[in-house]
């Protein structure tokens, strides 16, 4: 990996770039362990009031995700990226000061969680193309193996300090630092010297997304992928967002081990990096997914009952998987897709693969008070599994190089 990132580390905004997610990331993955069982720990609150908070963030961004797209493609892109951040600090800094004060509520935390996701419908699609505006194809998969490297060791540092942080001080000090890794990450993303944005004609926002849809279903194997994970990240989402908090509620040591398991699962992501910076497969697409079909393997530890150990290291193979699919997705989307049109096609691929994962967040909760949180995540599981496969029967998908 040092060689690689000696050799891109001349391209000027690589390293900020590199940096800011690394600082961003440690806030993600504390935020996580600290909302959830803030919600949780709000008098009187349950697993459908964990659902409403997370399905808040949802929401919003799915909605208003082609928009996104359509100015990430005017304007300057890390601008864009780093003003989100930036002004998204401040929402997140009052959900942290709602606990400290000790007055939070549910809906005061949804609120908060719905403006963020409004500003994550900006952030998303801009970012995405960021990373081809400095560096030429012929090394954006280095660069995403790298970026992704770094965004998953600060995700993990950020995993294990939060399940300490909210057992020892609550959850509001973990998401004031949540806060602070924001405006920081943000503040380096606005200040990036990326060239401007080339000319364009001033056509219609209307216009505007009927060039990228174009783009998006004039390749078979992008549909393919989208569809397959419209499930995959419900499952995965109400997994991460609600089952998974719900499913280790027990105790004092509950923060803990949840946060053990999200730190093994960024673990094997940081493998699963590695793993996509040394190996080239023939055919990337189609093993990604054989990869993301074994991943559910994680859904079913939990769903049985496994012991911490075996929770902690089927994550971490569903994290190695996670990783090599978003590394070979993200570098075959930079390389088939024009520049120009990029953060369009991005939005209608972000759209589309989590358009119904607010669903599975909104009735994750009533459905394991319902069916109870074992069948639940068996479900997930076996939805995830034959989502994947199926994404096979796509020719060009399986052709791919």
């Amino acid at each position: 990996m040092l060689q690689e990132l000696r050799a891109l580390r001349s391209h000027k905004g690589f390293i900020p770039l590199v940096g800011s997610r690394f600082i961003s990331n440690v806030g993600n993955g504390l935020s996580p362990i600290a909302l959830a069982y803030g919600v949780l720990s709000i008098p009187g609150a349950d697993g459908k009031d964990l659902s409403i908070v997370m399905a808040a963030r949802f929401v919003p961004m799915v909605a208003l995700m082609l928009l996104g797209g359509v100015v990430g493609d005017r304007y300057k892109r890390n601008r864009v990226v780093g003003g989100a951040d930036i002004i998204g600090s401040v929402f997140v800094a009052i959900s942290a000061i709602s606990f400290i004060g000790h007055f939070p509520s549910v809906w005061l935390l949804a609120l908060m969680g719905a403006i963020f996701g409004v500003l994550n419908a900006l952030w998303w699609p801009a970012m995405v193309g960021v990373l081809p505006e400095i560096l030429p194809k012929e090394k954006l998969k280095d660069g995403n193996a790298i970026v992704a490297l770094s965004n998953n060791i600060g995700f993990v540092v950020g995993a294990l300090l939060g399940g300490t942080l909210v057992t020892l001080y609550g959850s509001g000090w973990a998401l004031l630092i949540d806060a602070i890794s924001f405006l920081i990450a943000g503040i380096l993303v606005w200040n990036l010297d990326l060239p401007p944005m080339p000319d364009r004609e001033d056509n219609s926002v209307i216009h505007d997304l009927r060039i990228g849809w174009h783009e998006f279903i004039a390749r078979p194997w992008v549909i393919a992928i989208v569809c397959s994970f419209a499930v995959i990240n419900m499952c995965f989402e109400s997994i991460w967002q609600v089952l998974g908090p719900l499913a280790y509620d027990q105790g004092d040591n509950g923060p803990r081990n949840w946060s053990l398991n999200l730190a093994a699962v960024t673990a094997g992501m940081i493998c699963g990096s590695a793993i996509a910076l040394k190996v080239k497969f023939k055919r990337p697409l189609a093993t990604s997914m054989v990869f993301i079909a074994i991943s559910s393997v994680w859904n079913f530890a939990i769903a049985s009952s496994q012991p911490l150990v075996i929770t902690m290291l089927c994550g971490a193979v569903s994290g190695v998987a996670i990783d090599i699919f978003m590394v070979q997705w993200n570098t075959a989307m930079q390389s088939h897709i024009p520049e120009e049109s990029y953060s369009r096609v991005a939005a209608y691929d972000a759209l589309g693969s989590f358009g119904i994962a607010p669903i599975g967040v909104a009735f994750a909760g009533p459905a394991a008070a319902y069916f109870g949180i074992t069948a639940t995540l068996w479900a997930t599981g076996i939805l995830t599994f034959v989502a994947a496969l199926a994404s096979l029967s796509v020719k060009s998908l399986r052709t791919l190089k």
